[in-house]
């Protein structure tokens, strides 16, 4: 009995030297909180592939309307609009004179659809193109900067707000009067510009300058500036409720996770090989982000964390334009060269 206690006490005072030896030094940093809950893997699952007119060649961003169904796709390389029902899964229109298309966006208040068109010189304004979103008639071109590309709607101000890639700045266009009121110099390359749904203030990739830039949407003055960790981030999401920007950074394949409020990294995660557009499946908390070089890479939103679900798939050649259904949960790839012809592929992310 007597040597069971004493071999007892030896194996605690053990353990207690081994807790001592263990525990960090006063006014050492604690230990790192645990890692978050790795998410559930999933895959692609194809519903459809639709033919879309014109040639083989290249397509630029997407907006859907949720009022119609109707989505529209910026086919830049035949300089068309091309307007797709997705609730009868056909074209009902391939609208010409949209030289070197790239941005689009549908704002379903307004009855309007918004293209940036470009001359691509470094020297020549754009334009952003308004349509009428119930005649699909042009209604206005109204002079931008050189080469646009982005764009966002802010809706209490009335105003659009215009990524002049190469003019190195962001038009802001009054919806109402058709008229660009201001152009607020950004000294870089502007990839994207968003609009926060929370804090109505609008946010800028600028890709030379490896920064994001916080615009007030009523001053049109640059409030604050973020310098990032990454080299030429282009495309953009900013996910409100949060206060979290992702940002995808086509220089070295990365995507950051960005505190707004605080300035602070909270994740560097890789993507495929030259990263451009993103898609937010907010209800699902999911993160597409699609590449040029055909991969697109999945995310899981766990609270404000983000964890990679799926390093890459590859969808097809230069399928760096994807946009997500809120009410379907489908997601719509236009690939500009399936067998020598441009289709619209519908897939779904299965978890």
């Amino acid at each position: 009995m007597e040597k069971n206690l004493l071999s007892n006490s030896g194996w605690f005072l053990g353990l207690g030297l081994l807790l001592i030896l263990l525990a960090p030094p006063a006014g050492a940093d604690p230990l790192p909180a645990p890692a978050p809950p790795a998410a559930q893997g999933g895959e692609w699952q194809s519903v459809a592939t639709v033919a879309l007119p014109g040639g083989a060649t290249r397509f630029d961003y997407q907006s859907l309307d949720p009022e119609t169904g109707r989505l529209y796709i910026a086919h830049l390389g035949e300089s068309h609009l091309v307007v797709f029902d997705t609730k009868s899964r056909k074209v009902v229109a391939d609208l010409p004179g949209f030289p070197n298309v790239h941005g689009v966006l549908a704002v379903p208040s307004l009855h309007r659809v918004y293209a940036t068109v470009s001359s691509l010189s470094r020297r020549n304004p754009g334009f952003l193109a308004v349509v009428d979103s119930q005649t699909l008639k042009t209604v206005g071109m109204i002079p931008v900067g050189i080469h646009p590309d982005g764009l966002d709607y802010e809706p209490r101000t009335g105003r659009i707000f215009v990524s002049n890639e190469w003019g190195k700045s962001v038009s802001v266009v009054d919806a109402g009067k058709n008229a660009v009121i201001a152009r607020i110099p950004l000294h870089g390359e502007v990839g994207n510009t968003r609009t926060d749904s929370v804090t109505h203030r609008i946010y800028a990739t600028v890709q030379t300058e490896n920064r994001l830039v916080r615009i007030d949407p009523y001053s049109l003055h640059v409030v604050r500036r973020y310098r990032l960790p990454c080299r030429r981030p282009h495309g953009l999401w900013v996910d409100g409720p949060p206060g979290l920007a992702y940002i995808a950074c086509e220089g070295d394949a990365r995507l950051l996770v960005l505190e707004l409020g605080s300035g602070k990294i909270r994740a560097k995660l890789p993507t495929g090989p030259r990263p451009d557009v993103l898609a937010f499946d907010s209800s699902r908390g999911l993160l597409f982000v699609a590449s040029e070089s055909g991969f697109v890479s999945v995310y899981q939103k766990l609270g404000t964390n983000i964890v990679p679900v799926s390093s890459g798939s590859f969808l097809g050649f230069r399928a760096h334009s994807l946009l997500v259904d809120p009410l379907t949960h489908l997601l719509y790839l236009p690939l500009e060269n399936d067998d020598g012809r441009p289709v619209l592929r519908i897939l779904s992310w299965k978890s």
